[in-house]
Order: structure tokens, then sequence, then C-alpha cells
């Protein structure tokens, strides 16, 4: 043929015109690829560019989507839609692979810069050339993320967090005085770190670690005759590495994590507790969980328990507690003595002639909790007040009718001739004086009574 000769080699793009081969220089290293300038050649120019693709080195991409070499960009975009739908995870779990490779073609085959290069050396010249489907301009993280792409639900945010480890969760149990005053408490717990000898590989070095059965991939294939000429082809997860793709021999293991790839260690972590911090509430650690190779640590959250207290009790910002006066406090005023939480002393009066009734509340403002971030602020201190009523016959007749010529005169009550005098009794919740048990209520005495007869039923 006088188009080849030991110096060069034709251009596809000049046979496929019919035109004289013009020839290029060839290099021992490898066949030649397009430059950056010839892609966007190829690219602007619409006749050269069709004419291109119908003489392309691979189809392999091409057959995935069961399109011709020529096929326009919608040609490709609705092979693509329709095999990802068949295809996808959710609907077919064990296509998975399948599925990968599809995302992959459309990747390539949708860009005009991938596609000519693909075109003029196949798979070889994408990893030659740098362009791979996991390097190109478009920046797909996934097969997963072109699909949400392409049919509008965009890139999944949600690839961060499935590139963390797990969040772990402590409970710390504090006291009201600790949550009042402010105080750093010590955490010491168990954490994995990435090993330091083999770095989180799990082998010593030099030793290999692609699983020999289904060489890295996770997966392996298994083939089952049903009948002549019918078999089934059936994908499932290598039973050796457990579909992680990674298996290591026992006498290739590191010494240090014996193949876990992870140490334990102890960690003491500073809880510092602000003033006015809440039961329940969260301090979070960032990346300080376990360390997994490949992934970035978790969080530790430590979620505040607050013990009871025997005085106080919280209520927001503000502390309530409870205190028991005299009949004569109630009416004449009080003085009492509490011991607050930061161990200072309040002498807490009422004034003369403020009655105190049993259950009222009164309040000291600016002496209950701190404010979270605003630790000169407070709530209030919130008394609730029970009070003692003296025994029965505490006080003479005679002293009774002295005492209530200071209280406001009673209302005089006329008893009338069909008035009915009674007097009131403690009441028990199991009955009271003189009640019968409710076995009783009906005496045997009441069917004395010789004019009732029993009735009998009339037999034949």
């Amino acid at each position: 043929m006088r188009g080849e000769t030991s110096g060069g080699e034709a251009d596809p793009a000049d046979i496929a015109v019919n035109r004289k081969p013009k020839l290029r220089p060839t290099s021992r290293t490898g066949p030649k690829y397009p430059t950056a300038n010839e892609m966007r050649e190829s690219s602007e120019t619409g006749g050269g560019a069709a004419a291109t693709r119908t003489m392309v080195k691979e189809t392999g991409y091409y057959d995935l989507l069961g399109v011709r070499p020529g096929a326009s960009l919608d040609e490709i975009k609705r092979a693509y839609r329709r095999l990802a739908l068949r295809y996808h995870p959710d609907k077919n779990p064990s296509e998975g692979e399948r599925f990968k490779q599809i995302s992959q073609a459309y990747e390539v085959l949708s860009d005009a810069h991938k596609r000519a290069l693909y075109d003029r050396g196949g798979e070889r010249a994408m990893k030659e050339g740098g362009l791979g489907s996991r390097g190109g301009s478009s920046g797909f993280g996934s097969p997963m993320d072109i699909f949400d792409l392409f049919f509008g639900g965009g890139v999944r945010m949600r690839t961060r967090a499935d590139r963390r480890g797990k969040t772990v969760v402590h409970q710390l149990s504090v006291s009201l005085e600790d949550l009042y005053n402010g105080t750093t408490r010590k955490l010491s717990l168990q954490k994995n770190i990435i090993c330091r000898k083999c770095g989180g590989s799990g082998v010593r070095e030099g030793a290999q670690r692609r699983c020999p059965k289904c060489h890295g991939s996770g997966m392996e294939v298994r083939i089952h005759q049903l009948g002549p000429s019918m078999i089934q082809q059936i994908q499932t997860m290598c039973s050796q590495c457990q579909g992680q793709g990674e298996w290591i021999r026992p006498r290739d293991c590191c010494l240090t994590c014996n193949g876990r790839k992870v140490v334990r260690e102890k960690k003491i972590l500073n809880v510092h507790l602000d003033k006015g911090m809440k039961d329940g509430q969260k301090i979070t650690f960032h990346e300080e969980g376990d360390q997994v190779p490949g992934l970035e640590p978790g969080d530790i959250i430590i979620v505040l328990d607050q013990k009871e207290h025997p005085v106080f009790r919280r209520s927001g910002d503000d502390l309530i507690v409870k205190r028991e006066i005299s009949l004569a406090d109630a009416l004449c005023g009080c003085r009492q003595v509490i011991r607050t939480l930061d161990n200072r002393t309040l002498l807490i009066s009422s004034p003369p002639g403020d009655v105190i009734r049993p259950g009222d509340f009164k309040c000291v403002p600016n002496e209950g909790m701190p404010v979270y971030r605003s630790p000169f602020q407070k709530g209030k201190l919130i008394l609730q007040f029970q009070v003692k009523f003296p025994e029965p016959g505490w006080l003479p007749a005679e002293r009774l009718r002295q005492l209530q010529a200071f209280f406001p005169a009673q209302e005089e009550v006329m008893a009338t001739e069909d008035t009915e005098e009674v007097e009131l009794s403690d009441y028990t919740a199991h009955g009271g004086p003189g009640r019968r048990p409710y076995g009783e209520a009906y005496h045997e005495d009441d069917f004395e009574d010789g004019s009732r007869q029993h009735v009998q039923c009339q037999t034949s």
C-alpha cells in the first residue's frame, strides 16, 4: 500500500474521506495520542469530528451503551438514561458492577475531549493521557454522582458523611454545683488509632494485600448449569475476603496490630463545664473518635447527666428550694438562712404583716443559676413555703379566746328550728367512724321480718 512506509502511519481521518493519506511521524515509545489542540479542533469541527468517530480504536464504551461510534450526544444521553434506570443498584442490587461500567462509559462519551481521546487511543489513551474516569475535568466521585447529576439531583451531599467514622456518645455525670460554678472534668476512654508500624495497611512492609480469589474486586462470579446449552451466571460477595477486596495471609500480618490495622489506646479528654450548662447538653470533641484507615475520624459527644440535688431543684435559669415555716412565722414575718451552691450564706426575711400562705412562692432576684455564656447574669432563687400548723390542744380554751381577739371578728351564724348541728371528724381514705364494712352492708336482722317469704321456682 502506498500510504504505509517505515517512517510513519496514515491518518484515519484522511482514509475516511478518501483523501491521499498524510504520514505522521511515529514514536518507538508507544502510539501517538492527540494533543490538547488536536482535541479542541476535533470538537469544534462538526463534519471532521463525526468522520473521526466512525473510525475508532475501540468500541467497548459504545457497546456498553448500545450505540454506534458515530452516535450524537442526544443518542448517548437517551441510551444512558434507559440503561441507568434498568441497572440501578436500588432496582438490581446484583448489577452494581454493570451500573458502574455504564456510568464510566457515559462519563467519557458525553465529554467531547474525553471522547476524542478515547476514539483515537481507547482506554489505554485515557489512562496515559491523565483523563481517566476519576481524574477528568468533570470531577465525579462515583457512579451515583453521575446518576444524581444526570437526573437533576445534583452531586450527593452525603459523600463527606460516608467518609467519616462512627460518632461515639458518652454520658458524664455532673452535680448541680459543677454546673453552677463551672469546672473541668477528666474523662478516660479507650479508642482505636491507626497502627503506626504498618500505617493502617495491616501487613508487613512489601506484603500483598489483594485478595487472590476475587483479585481485589470483592465479588466472585459463579456459573450454574441449568440445562443443555443453558447456564446461569450469579455474582456474589467474595467468600474469602467478605467483599473487602483485601485478604492478608497470617504470616504477612503486622506484628503490632496483628492485621487489624488499628490498635487500642487510652485517651484522656479534658471536659470543660461552663457556668450555666444544662442537663442533657452536649459537648463535641471533633475527630476524636475511633480511627479507621481511609476514613476521617468520627466525633466524641459528651452528654451531661445532672445528678439530683438534695436541696435545690433547677428550672431553666431559676433555682427552687422548699422551706417549712411555723404559723407564727407565716403571720408575723420570718427569717431564713440559705446556703448557696457557691458556699455563700443568705439571710432571707419577710416584712412583718406580710402573711405567707401554704404553697406561696417568694423569690430573690439574681440568686439563681448563672446564664450560660453570660455568667454575670443569674436567674431567680424561688422559695416555696409550707406552713406547719400546731398540734391539736396546743393552747388551753381560755387562751384561745384571748388569741381570737387579735383576729378579725367571726361571722355570727344563727341556728334555726330545721337546722341540724353536726361535728367534723378526721377523714381517712378507708372509711370513717361508725361506717360498716362493705361485707356487712345488709344486716341479717333485716330478714327477720316474717312477712318476707322466700321465692322459689315452681316444679312439676
